[in-house]
């Protein structure tokens, strides 16, 4: 049973070969690139790959127009990053899914690299994120600096078998701008409103969500969230790399209350100016 990919890319030429490789067996990938300027397209065409271009606006709506102009050969789409691996295990559950063909659509965990360190426990795994969908069942929406789901025909189920996901293959320096743009669409973010009692909803998705929800309305959540990760979620098994992941996520929370704080301020300044 055959599946399509769709990678979206912008300026991947360190990462986007070895993605590639990493789904060799498929003979349907597509790459929805946004403007790259170094070798990214080049590499993908070489390596017999359908290419698209699309100015980025945000990963909903990037993925969104990838499943409305790419022409899929099969029914089922798996969407990866540049920065992620497919695995033989994930490959051989996509097919079993497929020909159980339950669910529009699927929820994939993803084991978070640090070079070749798994982060295992500050990583947080298993993450989930809807990555494996039949075709016009489902569609996405821009959610913070990523995507969810907005709307799936017959649900969302669960794949077992992850595939991996090296975020830091551009160096930590990149880590760091990247995520303080992406902080500053976490400070504005409207995000819906979940009650104290969906902490303890039967749905795993839904009390993830919920703890997101009510952590980032806790005074001094960047120290907070290291403790959480560092201790609760025995980080520290993961040595040094742990250490250091736990430490960036502080920073990263950090950002997000000095820029709602700069938000608020220009808010107050506006209304006092009147």
């Amino acid at each position: 049973m055959g599946f399509s990919i769709v990678i979206l890319t912008q300026d991947e030429e360190i990462n986007i070969a070895e993605c590639l490789k990493s789904v060799s067996w498929c003979d349907d990938v597509h790459v929805v690139d946004s403007g790259s300027q170094d070798n990214t397209v080049c590499i993908v065409k070489k390596m017999g790959g359908h290419v698209l271009r699309r100015k980025f606006d945000n990963f909903g709506e990037q993925r969104n127009y990838a499943l409305a102009h790419c022409a899929f050969k099969y029914q089922w789409v798996f969407h990866l990053d540049a920065d992620e691996r497919f695995t033989d295990e994930l490959r051989d559950e996509c097919e079993q899914t497929i020909r159980e063909d339950k669910k529009s659509g699927f929820y994939v965990p993803s084991k978070l690299m640090l070079g070749n360190h798994w982060l295992k426990y500050s990583g947080c795994y298993p993450v989930y994120q809807m990555r494996f969908h039949k075709l016009g069942e489902v569609r996405f929406m821009a959610h913070g600096h990523g995507q969810r789901e907005s709307e799936s025909m017959r649900g969302i189920g669960f794949i077992k078998n992850p595939y991996l996901h090296y975020n830091f293959s551009k160096g930590l320096s990149e880590w760091c701008q990247k995520h303080v743009n992406y902080a500053k669409r976490e400070a504005t973010l409207q995000s819906e409103t979940y009650s104290f009692l969906k902490l303890f909803n039967s749905d795993r998705m839904i009390r993830r969500r919920a703890l997101k929800f009510w952590v980032a309305r806790l005074p001094g959540r960047p120290f907070l969230k290291f403790c959480y990760l560092y201790f609760f979620k025995m980080g520290f098994l993961d040595g040094r790399a742990g250490f250091m992941y736990c430490k960036m996520h502080m920073f990263y929370e950090f950002m997000i209350m000095l820029f709602q704080w700069e938000a608020k301020t220009k808010k107050t300044g506006v209304k006092n100016e009147g």
